[in-house]
């Protein structure tokens, strides 16, 4: 059942919970997240990142995800995650994304509160939400950087841009983790209260449950899986029999690994409500 950002924050917010939202790639990543989602009946997100809008990919897997969500009895949203650009955004929302995220966080903060809003005000005629983000979450092979999200710019960049959702960086960043990360779980509360919207934590795979625990307590509504999305995929496809030649029947178990990984975060989610 596909529902718009707002609604499915607004559940989450009302269960004191927070809402996986799992990047997908292709049709088997896809199937094995609506396939966690129909076995435990919680709402999911599907995300696409941005740079499969700038591939023919895009349209097959968003096909594949308006596939599923149509199947799904329980909520669900279609995302655009990272929005590079409005040529992104233009595609993604011609597509259906029934979500966008709109990223100018390596910009300056009045750059950033432009570009964000842009995309805003566009998507408010279609009834869609946005999510922007302040404070760069870069990757794991860079330094994570110890300048957090700033409470002040915060409240003024939810209040300038009208988003719907804002990811924080908190000691978070893309990729797998080399140590463990440390969330800087106050800066999550202070934002929170400041803001008085959900907050999304990008980054997710390799946080420890605890600390992903710990921020949806003080506000996270909205965890974001990549990563480890990828390497359950990826590591049941090269442990498949070559002896398997149908295509379908050689997907079977790299679907299944998606689903294992699917349903342990979901699983997480829960057990916060």
């Amino acid at each position: 059942m596909l529902c718009t950002l707002h609604e499915i924050l607004k559940l989450a917010e009302e269960h004191q919970c927070a809402v996986p939202a799992f990047n997908v790639y292709n049709m088997e990543t896809v199937m094995g997240v609506a396939a966690a989602a129909e076995e435990t009946g919680k709402p999911v997100i599907f995300q696409l990142y941005s740079r499969l809008f700038d591939e023919p990919c895009g349209r097959y897997v968003m096909a594949a995800a308006h596939e599923a969500a149509e199947g799904l009895k329980t909520p669900c949203v279609i995302h655009l995650d990272h929005g590079a650009g409005m040529k992104e955004v233009t595609r993604a929302l011609r597509m259906g994304a029934s979500s966008i995220m709109r990223d100018s966080s390596s910009l300056p903060l009045e750059d950033n509160i432009r570009e964000t809003k842009e995309v805003v005000d566009i998507c408010e005629n279609l009834g869609i939400q946005v999510e922007g983000e302040l404070g760069h979450i870069g990757t794991t092979k860079e330094p994570i950087p110890t300048a957090f999200t700033d409470v002040e710019e915060a409240r003024r960049f939810v209040k300038e841009t009208g988003i719907c959702a804002l990811a924080v960086l908190i000691g978070n960043a893309h990729g797998r983790y080399k140590l463990a990360p440390h969330l800087n779980i106050q800066r999550v509360s202070e934002i929170s209260k400041a803001t008085h919207i959900p907050l999304v934590l990008h980054g997710g795979t390799g946080i420890p449950d605890d600390q992903i625990l710990d921020a949806i307590a003080n506000g996270v509504r909205k965890v974001n899986f990549g990563t480890d999305v990828c390497y359950s995929f990826l590591d049941a496809v090269r442990a498949v029999s070559k002896d398997i030649i149908g295509i379908d029947t050689f997907m079977t178990e790299p679907i299944q690994a998606v689903k294992k990984y699917a349903l342990s975060k979901i699983n997480l989610m829960e057990g916060n409500a």
